[in-house]
């Protein structure tokens, strides 16, 4: 099972006390997956287009807790008005009215990730969206989001309008908020680890490109005091030049501030980075004035 799923399982099982946050999780269900019908006796049908019977499940929970409505029942005329008089025109946004609690925004969120909601797996990359068919659902869902100081995007992707966070900080804040705590420490825990995993990773390559230049440097000045040695002769070097050429030769591999401790008295690596370059540049003269 996805993370995703693992997710829409657990919101489904979330029934909200209060009525009116009943309403407006139905309505956030039924506005992005639900339909209303009618047969050929004259009655009229409510349904879901999901894959996810748990949302399909949660939706007719609902219905029943909100309108009395059995999912094997055909209804009425007087019925399906008091639903559309409540939920409203599928095709609109949801009315303010019906969210103006911020229970009932947190409600409405809920169902809007059961019904076009998704994720990604945590473990492999944070990615949070919703698939809106029109721009203005978009629109409203990004604000509701966004009243929790939550940041979400929208990006046009194909037909539909995504309404998507790339946060892992974020996601973790809109679980909270649609009240997923399992999946919310799920979520936290494979993150922690991705992130010490990372962590631990750029520490790596960071020592390891740092024993690279120092390797690279070391050999370098290896390189220019032997040639400093065959093209100048080592007579010709200052005390503090000849001396500083004698330890690198002994010690290819020792960093520059291990290096100082091998003077008597020690010197800095500071005092060794100085003499060093002294010797490269005057190896580096030395190769400008010989001929090709």
């Amino acid at each position: 099972m996805s993370f995703s799923s693992e997710v829409k399982n657990e919101l489904a099982k979330r029934i909200s006390p209060a009525r009116h946050c009943q309403i407006a999780e139905l309505a956030a269900i039924m506005n992005f997956c639900g339909q209303y019908g009618g047969d050929i006796k004259g009655g009229y049908t409510i349904g879901f287009q999901t894959e996810n019977e748990a949302v399909v499940r949660k939706g007719f929970t609902l219905l029943r807790k909100t309108f009395n409505i059995d999912t094997d029942t055909t209804l009425e005329g007087q019925k399906i008005q008091e639903v559309l008089s409540k939920l409203g025109n599928l095709e609109e946004p949801v009315s303010p009215l019906l969210i103006k609690n911020s229970c009932c925004r947190r409600a409405f969120l809920r169902g809007a990730f059961l019904g076009i909601g998704s994720m990604s797996d945590p473990a492999k990359g944070y990615h949070l969206e919703f698939d809106c068919c029109q721009e203005a659902k978009a629109r409203q869902l990004q604000e509701l989001i966004k009243g929790f100081d939550i940041e979400a995007r929208i990006i046009l992707r194909k037909k539909y309008y995504v309404v998507y966070l790339k946060e892992g900080a974020g996601i973790v804040d809109l679980l909270n908020v649609c009240e997923a705590p399992v999946s919310l420490m799920s979520f936290e825990n494979l993150r922690i680890v991705k992130e010490m995993r990372n962590s631990v990773n750029r520490r790596v390559n960071c020592e390891t490109a740092n024993i690279a230049r120092t390797v690279n440097a070391a050999s370098r000045q290896v390189e220019d005091i032997k040639y400093l040695k065959e093209h100048y002769g080592y007579e010709n070097l200052p005390e503090a030049l000849r001396q500083m050429a004698d330890v690198r030769l002994e010690n290819p591999d020792v960093p520059l501030k291990e290096l100082g401790g091998y003077f008597n008295p020690p010197i800095g690596k500071s005092g060794v980075n100085h003499r060093l370059r002294k010797l490269s540049e005057l190896a580096e003269k030395i190769r400008d004035l010989r001929p090709e």
